[in-house]
């Protein structure tokens, strides 16, 4: 079918979003929803749409923008912390991947019909695809279960950092490999000088203009042109290096990594978001159009090997490398379960040598359809990834007992200890008090650096999950007097108060919160109490500037006691700017509604109303320079002013109570 420009992009839209929608309700990752849109209303399925100029112009544009928050996330910092990993496991990683699959397409090459005879180019092409993961569907599924912080979360993390930064110097290999094999050097050399002559350039003089050209538009305090320049930077780093014959995606990259070393990195990663994701969806889609079922079904024997052979390649090599590197076993394959699907940079890739002409349309249908299936089984395999383990790893229950016992061992001369989880700043701090006022503790933490240095320092720390069962056993609590969870992650902490509202229900748990968005699910699921650390930080300003003007203290220590007691509800919600950028609807916030004479509630009490029913609450009621006691019983009258408290959309159907 033909469409307008218009059109497509409104079939790509709307598609997408019936795609995500479906992949959500099954839990499954949004990009999977692009890819089978794709393959749905692609020229070799229900034929809606084909690859035009406006789908590559789509596609080219979300790669360009998820090179450039690859570039945000770019930090020497970052980097020198995890050189072994990064530079040692990761790259062993990818070479290694890419030698693999030449070798394994040269021993086969004698095998495959003519047709699908690929040369060392595309072997190399197609090694560099392979070698990717995905960083999407891997981080999502570490944050799920709680193991970004464990010891072989922190190996995938190194690992798909620098596959991400392996993507910049093969975006400029593989073209280059698509040239005739008697100029081939010479390409490659040429490309690899104009690479580095624009890079210097970008990096020497965009280093010393960015942060004072983003300084100047910042001080007009424009979001507006803050947006525009931001866009202005990200693809006019693109274009610059697209006319020196390199890759838009290079440029784009080059931009984020200038942007990441400024203060101003946070801002830009929110801003770019939206355009990011929207856009990278549609390059999803792009691919999915490419893939030809018929072609694909026909080849079955073909697609399933390519999906078997990389997956168990890549879940070996990963493996065997981790346990070079020093790992257990049951972080060994760990590491290779998460890690052996294929990614979204194996797509550009893939697109990209086929776009050169390294590869055979068969050939790319196949490898194509592989990565996808790849890609649909990884969350099944990572969520498994325990049972595997426990099943293949003839040490790995000796290892989980040998750390159990070692917990043990620490606590079991204990007594009325309090176990804290979480051993970073704020349990480091409370371990500190604890140990001043001579109460025994015990802590856990999943950061193996962190507790080698803090048991070396005579700390009582040990490695273990706090949202475990076993480890909480361990640590001793049906000894302990109370447990401090530290950390402020609510999904995490109702798995501990969970657990202990199941071993020893009469524990008392004292938890943190991050503000007070889930202070009642947490007191509901059994927390003694909840410190929400926005609350008390304004707490504690708001005393030391109360003592400062001259508020006797006994006075300012009873109201922040009361406030405490009340569960900081005289401080719950606040009036929202347009500075305020909420993650989710609900937040609690403020909202004044001045009542005019024509308001039909003029006249009539609060309790007749109803507000209630809305899911919002009126918190204060103001009558000209003076507030009027809120009870069922207040009569409004034309000109006060309501201010109504509770999450976005209770606020608004509070609103259309009191003035519709």
């Amino acid at each position: 079918m033909t469409f307008s420009p218009l059109e497509l992009t409104l079939l790509l839209l709307g598609s997408a979003v019936l795609g995500v929608v479906a992949f959500r309700m099954m839990h499954l990752p949004p990009m999977l929803g692009y890819l089978a849109v794709g393959i749905l209303i692609g020229p070799h399925a229900l034929g809606l749409a084909e690859q035009s100029e406006t789908t590559d112009g789509l596609a080219e544009f979300g790669v360009v923008f998820l090179m450039f928050s690859i570039g945000l996330e770019f930090s020497l910092a970052k980097l020198k912390a995890m050189r072994t990993i990064v530079f040692g496991l990761g790259l062993a990683q990818v070479v290694f991947t890419i030698i693999a699959t030449m070798l394994f397409g040269w021993a086969i090459a004698t095998q495959l019909p003519a047709a699908l005879h690929i040369s060392w180019q595309a072997s190399f092409a197609l090694g560099g695809a392979l070698a990717m993961s995905s960083t999407a569907i891997v981080v999502k599924m570490l944050t799920e279960r709680l193991e970004l912080e464990s010891e072989h979360g922190r190996k995938i993390i190194g690992i798909l950092l620098f596959q991400d930064l392996a993507v910049v110097p093969l975006l400029i290999l593989i073209p280059s490999l698509g040239e005739r094999p008697d100029a081939l050097v010479e390409t490659l050399a040429w490309a690899g000088v104009k690479a580095i002559i624009v890079l210097a350039l970008l990096l020497f003089f965009g280093q010393k203009m960015m942060r004072s050209w983003f300084t100047i538009v910042v001080k007009r305090r424009s979001q507006e042109l803050f947006m525009l320049n931001l866009l202005l930077v990200t693809l006019g780093a693109a274009w610059i290096t697209e006319r020196a014959g390199l890759s838009l995606a290079l440029g784009a990259f080059v931009a984020g990594m200038l942007i990441s070393e400024t203060e101003y990195k946070h801002q830009v990663e929110e801003d770019i978001k939206p355009f990011r994701d929207v856009l990278l969806g549609l390059f999803f889609i792009t691919i999915g159009m490419l893939l030809n079922v018929k072609l694909v079904m026909a080849n079955w024997w073909l697609v399933l090997v390519l999906l078997a052979g990389p997956v168990l390649l890549k879940f070996a090599l990963i493996a065997g490398l981790s346990k070079l590197f020093g790992a257990s076993d049951g972080v060994s394959m760990r590491t290779g379960l998460a890690l052996a699907q294929a990614g979204e940079f194996g797509f550009v890739l893939l697109n990209l040598a086929a776009g050169h002409n390294l590869m055979d349309s068969q050939v790319v249908q196949v490898v194509l359809a592989s990565m996808v299936l790849s890609m649909l089984l990884a969350p099944f395999i990572i969520a498994q990834s325990d049972k595997i383990v426990m099943k293949f790893s003839s040490n790995e229950w000796m290892m989980q007992s040998l750390q159990l016992t070692k917990i043990a061992s620490r606590t079991m001369s204990t007594n009325k200890h309090v176990i804290v989880c979480g051993f970073g700043r704020s349990g480091q701090s409370l371990a500190t008090l604890l140990t001043e006022e001579k109460i025994d503790y015990h802590a856990l933490d999943l950061d193996p650096e962190r507790v080698q240095e803090a048991q070396t320092a005579g700390a009582q720390v040990s490695y273990g999950d706090a949202a475990r069962r076993e480890s909480l056993v361990a640590a001793g609590i049906y000894r302990a007097s109370a447990i401090v969870i530290t950390y402020a992650d609510t999904r995490s902490a109702l798995k501990v108060l969970h657990l202990v509202h199941e071993l020893t229900p009469s524990l008392p748990v004292i938890v943190r919160s991050h503000d007070d968005t889930d202070l009642d699910l947490l007191k509901q699921a059994g927390a003694a109490e909840v410190v929400p650390e926005l609350m008390e930080g304004s707490l504690m300003l708001a005393s030391h500037a109360l003592v400062m003007l001259g508020v006797p203290l006994r006075r300012v220590v009873h109201r922040v006691q009361v406030a405490r007691e009340e569960r900081y509800a005289s401080l719950r919600g606040y009036f929202h700017g347009m500075s305020d950028v909420d993650e989710e609807a609900d937040m609690e916030r403020l909202h004044s509604v001045t009542l005019n004479g024509n308001a039909p509630c003029v006249g009539r009490s609060l309790g007749s109303l109803d507000v209630h029913a809305s899911g919002a609450e009126v918190a204060s009621i103001r009558r000209g320079k003076s507030g009027v006691e809120v009870t069922p019983d207040t009569t409004l009258q034309a000109g006060d002013v309501v201010v109504l408290r509770g999450g976005a959309d209770a606020v608004n159907r509070a609103e259309q109570r009191l003035t519709r």
